[in-house]
């Protein structure tokens, strides 16, 4: 594993769940784990039960998988390395900081055997895969609109401190690829692939002083962008998402309308989707959380909640099940790098104030 901060965090737990909610799940030695800073990978091998530490991720891919939770621009280059190698990986999202660094991502899983996973979990939301499942079997008609957001509020704050995460090198870009990487995957996961978008792209805040103190560093990224996109399947689609939405701490929703019926879901509340039937007279809130829907029988009894960090015990499990069958496993690297032209054109389409076929 490449990382140790958030995500390395919520796999780490996911990986430990497993055995527990799910019994068939294969059997993980956690092996190596990979950072820069040896006494602080060291302290975060002993808390997640890793058994070593490197600080080469060249020295640590004689494993099985490969899990880089890396910043963005560390995706490329160890990920190709490791699936050079016959390697399984499990990369985060968005794929690469770059088109072309995508490109070489998705050209290497497809000239590897390995299983080659991008990490979006919010497909793994039981919630999310019921409106999937009422989507294909036609529960909404034919697919008119479709609405994504993803409002966040950590740098309201003009003070907020600088991070990686505002610096174009590191992160490729801001709340586009960090939020909007969500959306379009659930957007062509729910709905469809896109034709064409038409984005507007913004930063209010250019410069921001390190947590550490030192001086102000620019602000590289994007704060907020919004988009208009046509599908294929002939819906009209719009997308939002920022760090500046005073009082959302993290409102990840979707919205879908069909001719007959609609479905509605918010992160917030992520055991529950609302649903509207033919009859037009209003929504129905389903608890999803019976054993006969998704994931509902690995859990507690109907009626007991889940919470974020069981996304990735889904995702950990779907994957891990996969690189053992030796079975194909969703999203992969196509879907990253299909997510990947989405938010290039989006930026392209803000630069050229034009819409961009994608």
């Amino acid at each position: 594993m490449l990382g140790y901060g958030f995500m390395g965090d919520a796999h780490a737990n996911a990986l430990r769940t497993l055995p527990q909610f799910f019994p068939d799940a294969p059997e993980v030695s956690l092996d190596v784990l990979v950072g820069r800073d040896a006494a602080a990978a060291g302290e975060a091998a002993d808390r997640m039960g890793f058994s070593r530490v490197e600080t080469d991720w060249r020295d640590a891919l004689d494993v099985d998988v490969f899990y880089n939770l890396g910043p963005n621009s560390v995706h490329v280059e160890p990920t190709v390395a490791a699936l050079d190698a016959g390697v399984h990986v499990l990369c985060e999202k968005p794929l690469a900081p770059t088109l072309d660094g995508a490109e070489r991502m998705a050209a290497a899983a497809a000239a590897s055997d390995a299983v080659a996973a991008v990490g979006f979990n919010y497909r793994f939301v039981p919630a999310v895969r019921y409106a999937r499942e009422l989507v294909e079997a036609g529960e909404l008609g034919e697919l008119r609109h479709a609405r994504f957001r993803y409002l966040q509020d950590w740098l309201v704050d003009p003070d907020a401190p600088w991070t990686w995460r505002l610096d174009a090198d590191a992160a490729g870009s801001g709340a586009l690829g960090d939020l909007g990487a969500h959306s379009f995957d659930l957007a062509r996961y729910l709905v469809g692939d896109v034709d064409a978008v038409s984005g507007h792209a913004e930063t209010f805040v250019d410069e921001r002083v390190p947590e550490g103190g030192g001086d102000p560093r620019p602000v590289t990224v994007d704060d907020a962008f919004a988009a208009h996109a046509e599908f294929e399947c002939g819906a009209v689609g719009t997308f939002e998402a920022t760090r500046y939405a005073t009082g959302r701490r993290n409102q990840h929703a979707f919205e879908l309308d069909g001719s007959a019926g609609a479905v509605r879901f918010d992160l917030q509340r992520l055991n529950e989707l609302e649903v509207l039937r033919g009859d037009g007279r209003g929504f129905e809130t389903v608890l999803v959380t019976d054993d006969d829907h998704p994931y509902g029988e690995q859990w507690w009894p109907s009626g007991h909640a889940l919470g974020w960090e069981q996304t990735f015990v889904h995702e950990n499990y779907e994957f891990l099940s996969a690189v053992a069958d030796g079975a194909a496993f969703e999203p992969d690297f196509g879907d990253g790098l299909a997510v990947q032209r989405l938010l290039d054109a989006v930026a392209e389409s803000s630069d050229r104030r034009e819409w961009v076929a994608v």
